[in-house]
């Protein structure tokens, strides 16, 4: 994708700060956060929240100048980060220079995870390109692997240490979403096959095969979210798509595959706008998911959305490839409607 050869130049400043130890994060990034207040620009501090609580008891009274987020909670699903925090933060100042300290990525973030963390960061070179933004992405050299410090060489045109700021030799944000662009492991549940007639049928279906992996409450989310994904099949990935539903870990995983190919790296990314009629399918996906993975190729897309499951200390995704995934607890396929309903069959 000729659109991914993003340049380093422009209004756009995107810096990772590598770090050790809670001394070196503070001394990297108290005093941007104080550059950017010297020079009246809006700041934003969006980092996970022991970091974040270090930050603002280390700017004491200052800490009211700048606006506050607990990554892990606004950015638990790295797809949503762009349209739902940064440019929203962004969009409230059109005027000036707008500084932001972004840490997407930390040592608890898991192997399910992080190749949206990468695609993010990468992404964020093609969401700013020519915006007046600076934004600092502190990354734990001393807890983080080398292929994550590697990554962030490659999607940061600007590195930061204690040695001052450099240019990446590395600078690679295309190669980076490409890379992260893989087909997913398979995984042993029946497919439900679906088109523009069992819209319908299929929600209910998975509404009821939800609540038999232990998904409780109305089933708002996971109606909104598997009706969008099916409908965005029906509408752009050929007119019918499969539907897959299984536990792992503590999540309950839905995944929607198609004939359909995204040409947008962005796609579900950017904010609607007030006017737009249509395109807002995989973004509403985003908004609501703890965890969306996707994987698109001319020959077609899949598309994997992660919800929690309760009780809410339930355990969370496991590092990959080493964890074992816990079995379906479909039971036998289901059949519904006859020959033109939907019918779950293999895999």
């Amino acid at each position: 994708m000729t659109t991914l050869g993003m340049r380093a130049a422009g209004d756009f400043r995107h810096q990772v700060l590598f770090y050790r130890g809670t001394e070196e994060y503070l001394e990297g990034v108290i005093p941007f956060i104080y550059a950017g207040l010297a020079l009246d620009e809006p700041v934003a501090v969006i980092v996970p929240g022991p970091n974040l609580r270090f930050i603002l008891a280390a700017l004491g009274a200052d800490a009211e100048q700048v606006h506050p987020f607990d990554m892990m909670l606004v950015g638990r699903n790295p797809g949503r980060i762009i349209a739902s925090v940064l440019l929203t933060f962004v969009d409230t100042y059109p005027a000036g220079r707008v500084r932001i300290v972004g840490e997407p990525v930390w040592a608890g973030r898991t192997a399910v995870e992080y190749p949206a963390c990468a695609q993010h960061e990468a992404l964020l070179n093609l969401a700013f390109a020519d915006r007046p933004v600076t934004i600092l992405c502190p990354y734990d050299a001393g807890k983080l692997d080398a292929t994550a410090l590697a990554d962030a060489e490659a999607t940061h045109p600007l590195l930061v240490d204690a040695g001052g700021e450099r240019a990446s030799s590395a600078y690679a944000p295309g190669r980076i979403i490409t890379e992260y662009n893989r087909p997913f492991p398979p995984r042993p549940a029946p497919s439900l096959t679906f088109d523009a007639t069992t819209l319908a049928q299929v929600r209910q279906l998975a509404r009821e095969h939800a609540t038999g992996l232990g998904l409780v409450d109305d089933h708002t989310e996971l109606d909104l979210i598997v009706g969008e994904l099916t409908a965005n099949s029906v509408t752009h990935g050929g007119g019918s798509g499969a539907l897959r539903i299984w536990t792992e870990q503590g999540y309950l995983v839905c995944e929607v595959r198609d004939a359909g190919h995204i040409t947008d790296p962005l796609a579900g990314r950017r904010p609607a706008g007030r006017h737009q009629l249509s395109g807002r399918g995989l973004l509403l996906v985003n908004y609501l998911a703890d965890l969306v993975r996707l994987h698109t190729t001319p020959q077609g897309t899949t598309v994997r959305v992660y919800l929690a499951l309760p009780p809410p200390d339930a355990h969370p995704l496991t590092p990959l490839p080493h964890s074992r995934h816990s079995e379906p607890l479909w039971g036998a396929p289901l059949r519904y409607g006859g020959a033109l309903g939907p019918q779950w069959g293999s895999p």
